[in-house]
């Protein structure tokens, strides 16, 4: 299948402001892209890109007073499938993992381990390793957690959420991977694009979505707390210990938000 995706953000600022973007689909999934990706900001400032730890793609311009309009598109190949399941991935001893995983076994912005280790092991400490712990911890946070654009606060963080019980889709991601890493499972955050493929439409606007990923058997599996079922066409942007890792604009002064936009429709053969 084919998915077309793209945004349409615009910011007012009162004077030239710098930023970083983080808009661009993730370098893994450069070979689908069909043709080329497209962003542009206007008014027509210079974009220079770079990689950052991470290895997502980011990219660098000074908004101008009054403020700028980012417009992003591209089609996509995707395999139609869902999410790989695979219930024999086991989980790899903590001696064993290689030296860049034990990054995201460590507590992070929004990721309190110190704070979530006693509950973590009380909740998942009889649970059969590997798959079946981290499915048990994405179950729990599914029931656990109320979803709502309402209850959205950037500075929420995964304990919070465990004791308010309410949030978006990245409130559902922090608390379940802080979960893992508590219980010695690497994990780690993931941001892009999750169209209403495959399942009944959403009637709220169009969003980025916010899920994770756990390594288990040397490679990376897709979870998603929110909306616990294998889905099909996630285009991924980026991943980081937590979202403050991926934050999708990063502005160095004061911007107000005035229009965003965001779309991820598969293309209907005629």
């Amino acid at each position: 299948m084919q998915i077309k995706v793209g945004f349409e953000i615009t910011y007012t600022a009162p004077q030239p402001t710098p930023m970083v973007i983080m808009l661009s689909i993730h370098p893994s999934r450069y070979a689908d892209i069909v043709g080329t990706e497209s962003i542009a900001a206007e008014p027509d400032v210079p974009i220079g890109l770079y990689r950052d730890g991470f290895g997502n793609v980011c990219g660098r311009l000074v908004a101008p007073a009054g403020g700028v309009t980012f417009r992003g598109s591209a089609l996509v190949r995707d395999s139609g499938l869902p999410d790989v399941v695979n219930p024999a991935a086991q989980q790899v001893p903590i001696e064993q993992l290689p030296d860049d995983m034990l990054l995201y076994l460590m507590p992070s912005r929004y990721c309190e381990t110190d704070k979530l280790t006693d509950v973590a092991w009380s909740l998942f400490g009889n649970t059969p390793q590997g798959w079946a712990r981290v499915q048990a911890i994405t179950d729990f946070v599914h029931h656990h957690v109320t979803f709502g654009y309402e209850h959205a606060h950037h500075m929420k963080s995964a304990h919070d959420v465990y004791e308010g019980r309410a949030g978006v889709c990245r409130d559902f991601a922090h608390l379940a991977l802080t979960f893992c890493r508590c219980m010695g499972i690497p994990a780690r955050y993931c941001t892009g694009y999750l169209g209403d493929i495959g399942v009944p439409p959403d009637p709220a606007p169009m969003d980025f979505s916010g899920w994770f990923e756990v390594y288990l058997s040397g490679q990376w599996y897709t979870f998603d707390a929110r909306h616990n079922t294998p889905r099909i066409g996630r285009i991924l942007m980026a991943t980081g210990r937590d979202a403050a890792d991926v934050a999708l604009t990063t502005s160095f002064g004061r911007m107000t938000l005035t229009k965003f936009v965001v779309v991820t429709d598969e293309v209907v053969a005629a």
